[in-house]
Parts: C-alpha cells; sequence; structure tokens
C-alpha cells in the first residue's frame, strides 16, 4: 500500500522539501499531486533523516504547500525502450514530441544505467566514416570512443553535426546496424527545427532518435537529456547489437543546469560556480561508451560544448578534455577566412586512432600521411610566424614552400562542402596530392618505400597551377 504524503515543508526554485518521509530512496520517483487535479513528476535528489527534497521536472509554480499530495512509487525514473524509436523525436525527459504517440516498449530501462565491469570492456577498434577529410584522416573517430568538439558562440558546429549525421556510417559495409541517436540541451527553437528540417531532408531521420530540450523548457529536464538518449543508446547497442553514435549538444547549456540545480540545493560551489563533482557528474556521462564483451554493438560518443569566451580551460571543455580520448578543436580565425569546416589541426587529436587506422582498417599508408601532414601544417605555422615579422619576401625557398602548402592545405583539405561526402581513399589520394607540393627531402616521416610508390610531382600540378 502506497502512502500520500499531504502538504510541504519548503518551495526553493525547481526543488520541494518533505518531513516525515519513511523508507524513501535516492533518485526514486513520485507522483506530485496538485489542487487543480494535474499532476507532476519528482525526482529524489537529497535525503536528511527523515527530510527529503525532490526536484519538480514540470516546475514549481503553481504547487501549494498545504494542498499538494506526494506519492512515492519506489522507482527509479524509467524510460520506455523499442527499436521503433528509431525515427522519432522526443522531448529532453523521453516523452514523444513527433505526436505519433506512445511508444510500445519493449522493455523499461533506468536512466541512470547500469554500472559496466571494466574487465568487460573491449579495446574500440575500426574506425566511423564521417566523410570529412580533417577528422577522417587526422583526428579519426574510432567505434566506442568518446571524442568531444570544441566550439566557441557563433561558429558552426550545429552545421557540422548535421554533417556529421547524415554522412557518418561504419566503415565495412553501407551503413547496415548504424543508428545515430542525437540529444540536443538549451536550444532555441529555430535550431531545433533545423535539426529536425535537415534530418528528414536528408533521410537520415529513419536512423535516427532524437531528444530535443528546447532553452524554454525546465532546467531540471535538461539533466535529463544525456541519460535519456544514452540509456536508449545502450539498449540499441547492446540488446540490438547495432552500432550507435551518440551526439550531445550543448554540453556548456547542461553543466549550466547543474549549476543551477547545485545552487538550488545550498551546495558550495566550485570553479567560476560550477559544483565540485562536476568532473564526476560528466564522466558519469561520457565514460557510457565503449564495446562491452558478448556484444558485437557499440556507443560512441560526439559531445559538443561551446567554450564561454573560446576559453579553452574554462571548467567544462578542461574537464572534458580529462576525461575523454581527445578533442576536435574550431578555430576562430579559420572560419572568418570562409573555411568550413573550421578545424584546428594542430589543437585537435584522437588518442585512439592509431590502434583504428592501417592495413586492415583503413589503408596502410594512412599513419604515415596524417604525421607528415601534422609535421607539414606545423611548420606552416612557424614560417607564418616567422613571415609576420620579417615579411614573406624574406622567407627562404623551404619556408615559402611551407607558405604554400598551408594556404593549399587549408583550401582544399580542411575545406570542403556540406554536402561534399569524402571516401577513405579520396581524402588519403588528396593527402598525398598535397604533400607532393613539397620537396621530397621536406617528407622526413614517410618511410622511402612509401615515397617511392606515392610521391610524384605530376600530382601537385593542378594546385601549383592555380597557385
Amino acid at each position: 500500500m502506497s502512502i500520500q504524503y499531504q502538504g510541504l515543508n519548503d518551495i526553493n526554485g525547481p526543488l520541494i522539501a518533505l518531513e516525515g518521509v519513511k523508507g524513501a530512496a535516492f533518485d526514486e520517483i513520485a507522483a506530485i499531486k496538485l489542487d487543480d487535479g494535474s499532476e507532476r513528476t519528482g525526482r529524489v535528489v537529497q535525503m536528511d533523516g527523515d527530510r527529503v527534497i525532490l526536484q519538480v521536472f514540470e516546475g514549481t509554480k503553481g504547487i501549494s504547500l498545504k494542498n499538494t499530495r506526494t506519492v512515492f512509487s519506489g522507482r527509479p525514473l524509467e524510460i520506455p525502450l523499442a527499436t521503433e524509436m528509431l525515427g522519432r523525436v522526443f522531448t529532453g525527459a523521453g516523452k514523444p514530441a513527433d505526436g505519433l504517440g506512445p511508444v510500445f516498449p519493449e522493455k523499461y530501462a533506468d536512466v541512470s544505467g547500469q554500472a559496466l565491469n571494466p574487465v568487460a570492456r573491449e579495446y574500440p577498434r575500426n574506425y566511423i566514416h564521417t566523410g570529412i577529410s580533417s577528422i577522417d584522416a587526422l583526428m579519426t573517430l574510432i567505434r566506442g570512443q568518446k571524442l568531444p568538439i570544441f566550439s566557441g558562440s557563433g561558429l558552426s558546429h550545429n552545421k557540422l553535426a548535421v554533417q556529421i549525421v547524415r554522412q557518418a556510417r561504419i566503415a565495412d559495409d553501407d551503413g547496415a546496424g548504424f543508428a545515430v541517436v542525437f540529444a540536443a540541451m538549451g536550444v532555441q527553437n529555430d535550431v531545433a527545427s533545423y535539426f529536425r528540417r535537415s534530418f528528414e531532408e536528408s533521410g537520415a531521420s529513419e536512423r535516427v532518435v532524437m531528444f530535443l530540450n528546447l532553452s524554454g523548457d525546465p532546467m531540471i529536464e535538461r539533466l535529463l537529456t544525456p541519460m535519456c538518449a544514452l540509456t536508449t543508446a545502450e539498449y540499441l547497442a547492446y540488446e540490438k547489437n547495432m552500432h550507435v553514435l551518440v551526439i550531445m549538444t550543448d554540453m556548456t547549456a547542461y553543466a549550466e543546469a547543474l549549476r543551477e540545480f547545485s545552487s538550488s540545493k545550498g551546495e558550495i560551489p566550485g570553479r567560476k560556480g560550477y559544483p565540485g563533482y562536476l568532473y564526476s557528474n560528466l564522466a558519469s556521462i561520457y565514460e557510457r561508451a565503449g564495446v562491452i564483451e558478448g556484444s558485437s554493438g557499440s556507443v560512441t560518443q560526439i559531445p559538443i560544448l561551446t567554450m564561454p569566451n573560446d576559453d579553452i580551460t574554462h571548467p567544462v571543455p578542461d574537464l572534458t578534455a580529462y576525461i575523454t580520448e581527445g578533442q576536435i578543436v574550431f578555430d576562430r580565425e579559420l572560419e572568418q577566412k570562409g573555411v568550413y569546416p573550421a578545424l584546428s589541426v594542430l589543437l585537435s587529436l584522437s588518442r585512439l586512432m592509431k590502434d583504428g587506422i592501417g592495413e586492415g582498417y583503413t589503408r596502410a599508408d594512412h599513419s604515415a600521411v596524417a604525421n607528415q601532414l601534422f609535421a607539414a601544417y606545423a611548420k606552416v605555422q612557424d614560417a607564418r610566424s616567422l613571415a609576420s615579422v620579417i615579411g614573406e619576401d624574406e622567407l627562404s625557398a623551404s619556408d615559402r614552400c611551407y607558405m604554400r602548402f598551408g594556404r593549399l592545405f587549408e583550401q582544399h583539405f580542411l575545406n570542403q562542402g556540406f554536402d561534399e561526402n569524402r571516401s577513405m581513399d579520396e581524402t588519403l589520394d588528396l593527402g598525398w596530392d598535397l604533400l607532393c607540393t613539397l620537396p621530397r627531402a621536406e617528407l622526413d616521416r614517410i618511410d622511402d618505400k612509401l615515397l617511392d610508390e606515392n610521391y610524384d610531382t605530376e600530382r601537385a600540378g593542378k594546385f601549383l597551377n592555380e597557385n
């Protein structure tokens, strides 16, 4: 028999407090019944003896201290799961938002996920094709990896996210058994419409599960959005044996909601007002990626976050970089030059890339080409720094070659059309064409055998004629 508690002791922002509660559990869901007959959902977030604090998902506006009735369910927050979720749109709390009615569940699952035995994790290998040269060649996304994108206000990270959703597929076939879970947190209505329209027009929506939390939605719902998305991804990956790519934008909006929630509870703030447990909270989200023994599926994450004032030392990108296996960083200067996607090659890396490329995965020369492109572009920056002091006309012949390589590399390799989906062979061949614009003696990261097979100054002809 369930016990109904009459009245509340306190209301503070999205939180309500009850005293004299017996047998409640942390994360337990409760039904909150109002005077007008409506019902809201709360979750236990803090306990002190018989005093219980609940967060109300729909907000506390209109809730009465005297007449509100609370009934605890004895269960954590669960969402219905089924393969029919593919192609559907949900709110941040997992409720249908596309007018197609409720999901007929194959099962219910706790949004907090299940603890995974670290010993059962398999090392991520093989890559996910994005069709974007700078990512596929230089910061390759490996199945089971968590590879965040660090962007800034006004940069084209939303456009890049849409392109990745449209073009992404697993490398060893045409995309069968591949799905995308897309979670947007705190986005404006026009951005949410852009996401939905882009996926529908491209035909990608059939393999996408969308969770949309709008900027006007309750702050508490924002904290649930990545949890619902990852619970869905884990179901598709580990029970339906699919390869699932989870894209979450914007994790900074999530962290700000967590800061507001922490402040409501009266917790002592840490760096820039964020709670001291921000690291562990982000880790509980990011660590839900991986490949598990006994399942042929995988969960791969691309969290997208905007850096306030382009500050990469801000707590959210700083802690994210500690937890994840690399990062893809946007470059505002390249964006202003009209380069898309404006990714900073030298600040970006994929720490798992070395084990998921090469013969049997991408192409035997992939590692050598990527290393040489990195090294050459680093020398471009040195040459540009020197040119800013003494002028380009005073540079040595070698430095002028690197200046030319830098312009060609940004114009032809980094820059590509929004609808351009390059294969791995096209990307690596393009890399060789650009490397052939440099003297052979400068290519010191590639062995002589590969150079004998691929180095030919005629390959660079189309670029040199342009220049």
